[in-house]
């Protein structure tokens, strides 16, 4: 009896260990996916404040155009 608890102890052991390394690979993964996210999340930011100096930059010359005639 006390062999087969020890057996049965052992598979639990192996069993969250093997666990514990598969959600530690997949922690890593998440991880570099999030950082790949917040660049490319940064990037668009970026991007998008160039576009809305543009288009504001267009606006007040068309503003202009319109003051002359």
């Amino acid at each position: 009896m006390l062999d087969n608890n020890l057996k049965t102890l052992s598979a639990r052991i192996d069993s969250l260990t093997e666990l514990s390394l598969r959600l530690m690979a997949e922690n890593k993964k998440l991880r570099t996916q999030e950082s790949a996210l917040l660049t490319e999340r940064d990037e668009l930011q970026r991007k998008n404040e160039l576009a809305k100096a543009r288009v504001e930059a267009i606006i007040l010359r068309l503003k202009a155009l319109e003051a002359q005639e």
